[in-house]
C-alpha cells in the first residue's frame, strides 16, 4: 500500500572485498562472518480484528454495511435468504441515516411454525425499517414518524393473523386428516399476479397491492396457499384492518381443485352475505 521509495546502491570498487564493503554493525555481516546461512524472517504478527467487525465474520455478512455497496472487485457474498420466509437473517442494527430510534421487541404470532412446536415471530419495528430500505424505500421527513411505524407493524401483524384464520377455514375441510396444520414457509410475490387477480383486473377491478404464497404443513402433506391483498380503504382505528384478503389453496392438485369447487357451491347454495368472497373496488373511470 502506498508509494515505495527505491535507492540505487553504489557498486563496490574491484579492490574492495565484500567484507569491507558491509559495515560491521550490519546484522547481515555478522551472519555471513560465521558462514551460516541467514535466518529466515520471522512471520508477521497476525492482528485479530474486533469481533464486531462484519468484514471478518465468517458466514455472517450483513448487507446493510455501507462499505459493501459499490465496492470494486470481488466482495463478500451476501447473506443467504432464509428459505422459510425469503428474508435475510434478522438485522436489528439502526440504519446510518435513521432519524429516530425504533423498538427491537418482537411479537409472537399465533401461527404454528412447522416442525418446531413454536409459533412464528413477527419482525420488530427496526427489522421492518431495514427490510423497507432493502426494497428501495428511502426515508423522508414527511413520510413517516415513530407513531406511524408502530401502526405499520400492527397492520402487518393483524393482516397475517387474519390470513391464517382464513387458511384454517380451508383446512377445516381436512380436520379428520390433520387437526394441527402449521405454516412451513412463505414468500412475497407482489409483481406476480395470480390468474384470478388478472381476471378480476380484466373485469375492471383493482389489482392487488401484494401477494403471498404460504406453504402449509398438513401433517406431512405440503399445501400451497395464495393470498392476494387488495386495498380496503382507510385503516380501521379499532382493529387496524384495511386490506381485503383473498385466501385460497393453489390449484396444484385435484384435492385443492375439489376443495375450491365445494366451497364455491356451498357459498352459492347456503352461504349468507358474510360468507361470500369480498370483492375489491372497481377501478374509477
Amino acid at each position: 500500500m502506498g508509494n515505495q521509495a527505491s535507492t540505487a546502491a553504489a557498486e563496490p570498487s574491484p579492490s574492495s572485498s565484500p567484507a569491507s564493503a558491509i559495515p560491521s554493525e550490519c546484522p547481515m555481516h555478522a551472519a555471513n562472518s560465521s558462514g551460516a546461512p541467514p535466518a529466515p524472517p520471522a512471520p508477521p504478527t497476525q492482528v485479530n480484528p474486533p469481533s464486531e467487525c462484519p468484514m471478518y465474520r465468517e458466514q455472517e455478512w450483513v448487507s446493510e454495511c455501507p462499505s459493501a455497496a459499490g465496492t470494486a472487485g470481488a466482495g463478500p457474498t451476501p447473506a443467504p435468504l432464509d428459505p422459510r420466509n425469503m428474508m435475510e437473517p434478522p438485522n436489528q442494527r439502526p440504519a446510518p441515516d435513521q432519524p429516530f430510534e425504533l423498538p427491537k421487541e418482537r411479537e409472537k404470532s399465533t401461527i404454528p411454525k412447522s416442525g418446531t412446536g413454536e409459533t412464528w415471530v413477527y419482525p420488530s419495528q427496526q427489522m421492518f425499517w431495514n427490510a423497507m430500505l432493502r426494497k428501495g424505500w428511502r426515508w423522508k421527513e414527511e413520510d413517516i414518524t415513530p407513531k406511524a411505524m408502530e401502526h405499520i407493524i400492527r397492520i402487518h401483524n393483524v393482516n397475517n393473523e387474519a390470513a391464517w384464520q382464513e387458511v384454517l377455514k380451508w383446512e377445516a375441510l381436512h380436520a379428520e386428516e390433520c387437526r394441527s396444520p402449521s405454516l412451513k414457509s412463505f414468500g412475497g410475490k407482489a409483481t406476480a399476479f395470480s390468474p384470478r387477480a388478472r381476471f378480476r383486473g380484466l373485469m375492471g377491478y383493482e389489482m392487488p397491492f401484494d401477494r403471498h404464497d404460504w406453504l402449509v404443513d398438513r401433517c406431512g402433506r405440503e399445501v400451497r396457499y395464495i393470498i392476494d391483498y387488495y386495498d380496503g380503504g382507510d385503516v380501521s382505528p379499532t382493529d387496524h384492518k384495511f386490506a381485503i384478503l383473498d385466501v385460497r389453496p393453489a390449484l396444484d392438485s385435484p384435492t385443492a381443485a375439489w376443495d375450491r369447487m365445494k366451497v364455491a357451491f356451498w357459498r352459492w347454495k347456503y352461504g349468507g352475505e358474510e360468507d361470500q368472497v369480498e370483492m375489491p373496488k372497481k377501478v374509477s373511470a
